[in-house]
């Protein structure tokens, strides 16, 4: 008697993303993956910092959205490349999106790519979409027990953005709190306390883009890559 065997779907998206890992190093590109709940502030965020950094750094987005471009029409009015995937009410961007949407870009013409992912803090961290990191963005209005409710991203983000710091005096968050529980989930997490409305802790937010883009460079030229 034959047995079906059923992969996991996570298998061929996991070979995708060693495809677009290879790409990204070639190109000397700086894959990021932007995870948050819904209205937590990724697409603001991504506003601020490619207004700020367009004289640094060339920049673009791959927007996921369950419907509407939206947010990619927000990106593109910084000058940005956006690229907008309506997932339909799938509730993650995967390697093979990804993947489609690297048609509408030259790679070589991009320092920082940024993936904004579908808002959820659950299935868009088991998809690996080739980025060199996760970006963690937890607003002050969600409540500081989200890195233990939801902890796999917090696991394994290299960033936690904690965004809308300028609502603290109005909201029952504790950024102690949340701290805590992040850290306690991954060490190696760097924090950073921001507010994309008044620009506050944003700097040190770039800081860690710059040294990220030069760790990249520094890894291409020790393996001649461009």
């Amino acid at each position: 008697m034959e047995i079906p065997v059923i992969r996991n779907v996570l298998e061929a998206n996991t070979r995708l993303a060693g495809n677009l890992k290879r790409r990204f190093a070639e190109h000397g590109v700086l894959a990021l993956n932007l995870i948050s709940s819904p209205g937590a502030g990724k697409t603001t965020l991504l506003e601020r910092t490619l207004k700020d950094l367009a004289g640094e750094f060339r920049m673009a987005v791959i927007e996921g959205d369950l419907q509407t471009d939206n947010d990619a029409r927000r990106v593109a009015a910084t000058g940005a490349q956006a690229v907008q995937i309506n997932t339909d009410g799938g509730c993650h961007l995967d390697s093979g999106m990804v993947e489609d949407a690297l048609a509408s870009f030259q790679l070589d013409q991009i320092d920082i790519l940024f993936i904004e992912n579908v808002g959820n803090l659950v299935c868009p961290v088991e998809f690996d979409c080739g980025e060199d990191a996760k970006i963690a963005l937890l607003s002050v209005t969600e409540g500081d027990d989200k890195p233990e409710k939801y902890p796999l991203l917090f696991h394994r983000a290299a960033v936690m953005l904690l965004n809308k710091i300028d609502l603290l005096p109005y909201v029952d968050f504790n950024t102690a709190t949340a701290a805590a529980h992040a850290r306690r989930l991954n060490k190696d997490l760097d924090l950073f306390e921001i507010s994309c409305r008044t620009g506050e802790g944003l700097e040190p937010w770039y800081a860690w883009l710059r040294q990220a883009v030069q760790r990249k460079r520094n890894v291409n030229a020790a393996h001649g890559q461009a």
